[in-house]
Order: C-alpha cells, then structure tokens, then sequence
C-alpha cells in the first residue's frame, strides 16, 4: 500500500510539472486580411458590378485584385487591382469571382462570389423574299412619275433618247415575327450588285458614274404599291440614316448596318421600309443591284438579317 501510494504521488508531482511547463500559444506575426467580395448576384443583362471589401486586424490593406475562378466562358474584369469593378462579356451561366486582398507584411486573404447569367436568348431573323411585293422603283422620265417592280433594285440618274430619268427605291421586308417588346441586337442590310445589268445604267456595271453615293433612310409613312410614285413618294427621316459613299468598282456587294431604322421600326410598329436615293441626282450615276423579281440570281436578292431578344 505504501509503493502504490509513493507512485501516485511521483506521478501527481510529475503532472504537475509538465502543465506548470507548458507556454500559452503566442500569436500570429501577421493576422491575414478579413476579406468580403459581395453578396450572389443573378443578372439578366451581360454586365455587373462587384463590390468588395477587406479589413486588417493588425496593419493595413495594400492591394487588391480580381480573378476569374471558373464560369461558361472568359469575362473581362475592367478593374483588377480595385476593391469594386464592373464585370464585362458575361454569357448564359454562373460564374465565380475571387477578390485577395494583401495587407502591408504581405499576409492575404480570399473570399469569392457567384454571379448567375440568365440573359435573354437571341434570335435571328433572315428575309429574303422572292417577288417581294413591297419592292418598287419610283421612276421620273419625261415628265411622268410612277413605280414599277424590276428584276433590278437601282438607284440612278441617266438618260434615256437624251431625256434625263431618275430612279428611287423603296424597299420593305416583313418583320411582323418580331414581338414589339424584343430588343434589336443586330440588323443588316444586304444588296448584292447585279452581275449582269440589262435594264439600267451603261448595261455593262452595276456601278457607274463619278458621285453614285447614296442614302438608305428609313420610311415614315404607310404606303401601297397602287399609290406609290416619284410624285408621290412616302415620307423618309434622316434619324439613324445610312450613307453608302461613292464607289469606282464596277461590282460591289453591300453590308449595311441598319440596327437604328429596324430598332425604330420594331419598337413603335411602324415598318415601313427603306427608301434608297443618290445623294445628288446628277446623269450618269448609277447603283445596281438584284432584285427579289430575279430568278436567276436567288441568293442575290435584297437581304435583311435580323438578330433580336
């Protein structure tokens, strides 16, 4: 009884003796930067802005910086090295941020966040319609005025037996798919040079004359082919018009921007068209291209594609 009451004591003693030799941890040199990069977002538009945010226990932030942790594809970080930036390029998905911040002893600290793209999805509308009956020439010869739908779309100023004629175009594609809601992303007008033009101009180019530069204005009234004519022409605005400038090759298809006229036309339910016209009606000046009453040349008819959400 007495050994076993001498040992519990050595051992008594002895942890005694370890706990009285045991040190209280000592602090971090550097506490590491408390770091918030933002609540989650969802966005329905392909832009953000994240706003982030750090504090430091013991010293101070010094730096900051912006990554791209995954996501459906590459987005553009406009400011890296801030602690708020606007988030560009951003497609259908979740993406996730991470925002470090550094503090003055070089310790760092994380912190991410989400962002959810639900963004519109696009549609694209092609017209290019054979026979159009929204298609016609606005002809002056001789004193007379009237329209007519040609197997070439012009645009001219010549002579005919010594008398001068000039021609106009107006041009109208159906765009009634498209709700009045929908935002216009993309619009494009094409107009394909007619290879072999009979009717118009020298008959040898679809391009002819020193000052062929012409508009592309968007109409602004209701018209019908029965009322239509070079006296009684629709009306046409000058807003978000296309000036197409002069050119010296004989053959030259276009690809004109027209998002402002289709925009204007699908927002307020008006479509009425295009009206095309030299910038200076002066003989022997010439633009020509395919009509959609030419069978010869289907995939070079008049073309408008249409990109909306």
């Amino acid at each position: 009884m007495s050994l076993l009451r001498n040992s519990l004591s050595v051992l008594c003693v002895s942890a005694l003796f370890i706990t009285s030799c045991q040190k209280d941890p000592l602090p971090p040199e550097n506490y590491v930067p408390k770091v918030d990069a933002g609540p989650a977002q969802v966005i329905t538009v392909d832009a953000t802005t994240l706003t982030g945010s750090a504090s430091d226990t013991d010293g101070k932030v010094v730096a900051y910086l912006w990554s791209q942790v995954s996501g459906p594809s590459k987005a553009h970080i406009v400011n890296e090295g801030s602690p708020t930036t606007s988030i560009r390029d951003l497609k259908n998905g979740t993406y996730l941020f991470q925002l470090m911040a550094t503090d003055n002893k070089g310790a760092t600290g994380v912190d991410t966040v989400s962002v959810q793209a639900k963004l519109p999805v696009s549609q694209t509308l092609t017209l290019q319609p054979a026979s159009n009956p929204n298609e016609y020439q606005l002809i002056y010869y001789l004193g007379s005025h009237f329209a007519n739908g040609p197997l070439e779309c012009t645009v001219e100023s010549w002579t005919k037996g010594g008398d001068q004629f000039d021609v106009r175009m107006v041009l109208k594609f159906d765009l009634s798919s498209i709700p009045a809601s929908a935002t216009v992303t993309s619009a494009r007008l094409y107009l394909y040079s007619y290879p072999a033009p009979t009717q118009s101009g020298n008959i040898t180019e679809a391009n002819s004359g020193s000052a062929n530069a012409f508009y592309v204005r968007q109409i602004t009234s209701n018209w019908t082919s029965s009322s239509v004519s070079w006296s009684n022409p629709p009306t046409a605005t000058n807003a978000n018009q296309v000036y197409v400038p002069h050119t010296n090759d004989k053959f030259l298809d276009l690809n004109l921007d027209v998002k402002g006229q289709v925009a204007s036309m699908v927002t307020n339910n008006a479509n009425y068209g295009f009206y095309l016209k030299l910038e200076n009606e002066v003989v022997y000046n010439s633009r020509i291209f395919v009509g959609s009453f030419e069978t010869r040349f289907p995939d070079k008819r008049p073309k408008l594609v249409v990109t909306y959400q």
